[in-house]
């Protein structure tokens, strides 16, 4: 992590990574507080674990390093694939049907905007 830096991690959430990153796509560039409305309001369940994690990021920024949360922008965010559990179920015929459940590791960095607030 570079200086001037705040971020955020959650590991082991219970959502595949692909799903998580459609969402991540949404909010990444934009102002932070932009960003939180924008989760507020999206159509995906997931959008409350990515949420808890750029709220996190905010609280980092602000009171481990000092920012000023009006000039915040989400620098990069992205998902990691996490441990996967195998499941099992039964099909027809006496024969095995494996699920996978995947995980994530999502992690938000935010930064200072440069120059004026927007």
């Amino acid at each position: 992590m570079a200086d001037g830096e705040a971020q955020a991690v959650a590991r082991y959430v219970q959502v595949a990574p692909q799903k998580i990153r459609r969402i991540l796509a949404l909010i990444r560039g934009r102002p932070a507080d932009e960003a939180l409305e924008v989760l507020r309001f999206a159509a995906s369940p997931n959008a409350g674990d990515v949420g808890k994690v750029l709220r996190s990021a905010i609280a980092n920024a602000e009171k481990n390093h000092g920012m000023n949360r009006a000039r915040l922008i989400v620098h990069r965010a992205f998902a990691d694939e996490g441990p996967s559990r195998r499941w099992r179920r039964f099909g027809a015929r006496g024969r095995f049907k494996p699920l996978i459940r995947r995980s994530s590791h999502l992690t938000v960095i935010l930064r200072e905007q440069e120059g004026e607030p927007a």
